[in-house]
């Protein structure tokens, strides 16, 4: 008999999401501390919380939240502090300061690309990180294939997707899904394709989730021998 296909863990998410990028740190903390950790597959999923944007080196990203909030600079400075401490724990120093505004579309093809290689988790950490502590432009076809490079894959070969639309159409339908399964926020995580977490919740409940998605999965898989 052929093995079974892993459980799955479906991660909608987006590289210029904080919230994302603490969720990330704790599912996967969650599952690295799971003993059947190599049953379970998670799967990097396309989320833009602004599709529409246009890609500005020179624009602040206080200046950009600040009028997308209605919100003063103090604001916007405050609410950004908040995102840091709640990050500290999960080894993430955000440097907002840094960030370059940046349309993620292409960010999540070469997410695609390196999940396609079976390296998704890495280059979800890679793009982020890039993202918010590097402040590289992650919209730049130079940068991402860099970026690309750091992960080991073919600096031609990312090159080539990014010059043509290799991957444009698994990205939109992570995004048509989305919308499908009424997702209007991420970081979202969708355990064996019956049970949700919205947001960047606490270790604990991504083991608990984990821990009981997979206990079906695998009682499943027992009836089913």
């Amino acid at each position: 008999m052929a093995p079974r296909a892993p459980m799955t863990i479906d991660v909608w998410s987006d590289v210029a999401c904080p919230f994302c990028y603490v969720g990330k740190r704790r599912l996967l903390a969650a599952l690295a501390a799971f003993p059947h950790r190599d049953e379970v597959r998670v799967i990097w999923r396309a989320f833009q919380l602004q599709p529409e944007l246009v890609t500005d080196a020179t624009r602040p990203l206080e200046a950009y939240l600040a009028e997308r909030f209605s919100a003063s600079p103090d604001q916007v400075k405050q609410m950004n502090g908040r995102v840091q401490q709640m990050a500290k724990p999960e080894g993430i120093a955000f440097a907002f300061d840094k960030v370059v505004l940046a349309n993620t579309f292409d960010a999540h093809r070469l997410l695609q690309l390196a999940q396609h290689e079976k390296m998704g988790d890495e280059a979800a950490e890679r793009l982020m990180s890039a993202y918010f502590q590097e402040g590289r432009n992650v919209d730049d076809p130079a940068v991402l294939a860099d970026l690309g490079a750091a992960l080991e894959l073919s600096r031609a070969g990312v090159a080539g997707v990014l010059e043509g639309d290799g991957y444009a159409d698994a990205v939109r339908r992570d995004l048509e899904e989305a919308r499908e399964l009424g997702i209007t926020g991420v970081p979202f995580f969708l355990f064996d394709r019956k049970y949700a977490i919205s947001g960047a919740q606490p270790g604990p409940l991504f083991a608990q989730a984990i821990a009981q998605a997979h206990g079906e999965w695998r009682t499943a898989d027992q009836a089913e021998a």
